[in-house]
């Protein structure tokens, strides 16, 4: 794996942060990006009442976990390419080990291990406090555009009218 250059690090790195705002899922979950680094991401998915999936125990609902850490996982995979392309999710797999806590931010961090030509293989851990005390791991795989079709950060554009 290879990290992308000092130079375009930067540039990188505010397009995934737009990434995490431009997709509806990421607005609706006001995700964030905490922390990034080669191969790594770090976000935050604030507490809000309105992500709630059981009113009698104010736990957030499972959806809102999966989307964020697939979100998460896939930030990962960009950066850890040295040119990064389009991506998607071919397959994720979610482990809950136990219930967020009510009233609570869910942190999660995500590791690139392995990026080939076509597919990138992801770890990630969702918790509050620390990586040691999970809410839920995931693995996933992404699969990597080879293609020069679209550009990184194409959908990212305004429409033209």
């Amino acid at each position: 794996m290879t990290s992308p250059p000092p130079d375009q690090h930067d540039a990188i790195l505010e397009r995934v942060r737009m990434m995490m705002q431009f997709t509806p899922q990421g607005r609706a979950l006001g995700a964030e990006l905490v922390r990034v680094g080669p191969s790594r991401a770090w976000g935050k998915a604030p507490y809000r009442e309105e992500l709630v999936g059981d009113p009698e125990t104010g736990v957030i609902a499972g959806g809102v976990l999966t989307t964020f850490l697939d979100q998460i996982c896939g930030v990962a995979v960009i950066l850890s390419m040295q040119d990064p392309r389009p991506i998607a999710t071919l397959d994720l797999r979610i482990d809950y080990m136990r219930a967020a806590a009510p009233g609570r931010d869910i942190l999660a961090e995500a590791h690139c291990y392995k990026i080939g030509q076509t597919i990138a293989f992801v770890r990630a851990t969702a918790y509050e406090d620390t990586p040691e005390d999970p809410i839920a791991h995931a693995v996933a795989a992404f699969m990597v555009h080879s293609g020069a079709v679209r550009k990184f950060g194409a959908n990212l554009r305004e429409r033209k009218s």
